[in-house]
């Protein structure tokens, strides 16, 4: 079956001409530090994409300079279907599953053709290497060497993994959450020593101009700023986002810390409460970034609600978003029932976070947030005791 679906989506590929946009402007970002020019300055592609990640990221997207274009796609490719395969191991192991192959075979399968996950394959996204370098962080042994240091080079690259620093501060991993930001200091100081006036620019000016990355009110964005544009009928919602999204910002890490004080530490619940929160506060949020939609369902899945992972999956399937008319403004435009078909994902994020308030309070919900799986206390003192998280059976 993957081999089926691999070759469907590569065959898509080639009939379409998929241009994977986002790997042209990696590949444009690794050449203006090769070259020396202005990091910030350029445009590429037809649609005139700019760089928009930190000077350190340019620094890493150097390689992606030295094989042909051709060569490169076809290596974004490749990489983002192992990483693919790495994600949803890090997912079982973030639900304390031993990662069988047949499993692994076959949600690698479905996987691509999640809206999140193919959307990031198309355009040649980084998304699924930042999200496994930050579960493969989290989901380290404790005490672990150098526990921290993915999280924080993850930040360094694209500063919205912050969030999970905040979570390991709040929630008692100090000495993590200090390695982790010490980590993403370093990578800031790295990208000024060798780019010091595009790291003046980015941290300056740069990373305040919102609209450089796109618009916020279009479909494609997924965050609480575009469902409340679009719910508002307007391109600049100011305040009637701001204040709301502040608040689901600090509801959603204060329930982060109240699940790991109710469920303990080895519970995938705050984890992916902390993604969630951050995929909704922050300005821009594409459809692509929400490939944390893998661990969700792994873990939803491991809980045993195999009703529920069914419905999310057809929901991530289904990209329900995309097939309402948004050409032009249309995707202001919108009446009142099209609304949550415009953002599914955020709607399913409040949802997450309105069952962890549930769950949070004391209250139980079977096979979900509040269950207690066989072994979780075995598994929770073996964490401590520096055993791997998630490599049992059964």
């Amino acid at each position: 079956m993957l081999a089926l679906s691999s070759t469907a989506f590569v065959a898509l590929c080639l009939i379409q001409h998929i241009a994977m946009a986002d790997t042209l402007v990696y590949r444009a970002e690794g050449r203006a530090v090769v070259s020396g020019a202005d990091l910030y300055g350029f445009t590429v592609t037809e649609w005139k994409l700019p760089a928009t990640y930190p000077p350190f990221a340019a620094l890493l997207f150097v390689p992606t300079t030295w094989p042909s274009v051709t060569v490169l796609k076809v290596c974004f490719i490749l990489g983002n279907l192992a990483l693919l395969a790495l994600l949803v191991h890090l997912s079982c192991r973030l639900a304390g599953r031993a990662t069988r192959a047949p499993f692994l075979l076959l949600a690698v399968a479905v996987g691509i053709w999640l809206e999140p996950v193919f959307q990031t394959l198309l355009f040649g996204q980084i998304n699924l290497a930042l999200v496994c370098l930050v579960l493969w962080d989290l989901t380290r042994p404790a005490g672990a060497l150098g526990r921290g240091v993915a999280l924080g080079i993850a930040t360094g690259v694209k500063l919205t993994p912050g969030i999970f620093i905040v979570h390991l501060l709040i929630t008692g991993r100090v000495r993590e959450g200090l390695t982790a930001l010490a980590s993403f200091v370093g990578t800031v100081l790295l990208g000024a020593l060798v780019l010091p006036s595009a790291t003046v620019d980015f941290f300056t000016r740069r990373l305040y101009e919102t609209g450089r990355v796109g618009l916020a009110w279009i479909v494609d964005n997924q965050s609480m700023q575009g469902l409340i544009a679009r719910a508002l009928h307007t391109e600049h919602p100011g305040l009637a986002w701001a204040v709301p999204t502040a608040a689901v910002g600090v509801a959603g890490l204060w329930l982060a810390r109240r699940l790991v004080r109710r469920l303990g530490a080895a519970s995938p619940w705050p984890v992916l409460v902390t993604a969630v929160t951050g995929l909704l506060v922050s300005p821009i949020s594409w459809s692509h970034h929400w490939v944390w939609c893998v661990p969700l369902l792994v873990v939803v899945l491991a809980r045993g609600n195999t009703l529920l992972a069914a419905a999310l999956t057809v929901l991530f399937l289904a990209r329900p978003h995309w097939l309402l008319p948004h050409q032009g403004d249309l995707d202001l435009h919108f009446p009142w029932w099209q609304q949550p078909l415009g953002a599914p994902y955020p709607v399913l994020g409040l949802g997450l976070l309105a069952v962890a308030a549930w769950v949070a309070r004391g209250r139980p919900w079977r096979g979900g947030a509040g269950a207690r799986v066989p072994g979780q206390d075995r598994r929770e003192a073996g964490s401590e005791a520096g055993e791997p998280v998630g490599e049992r059976t059964g």
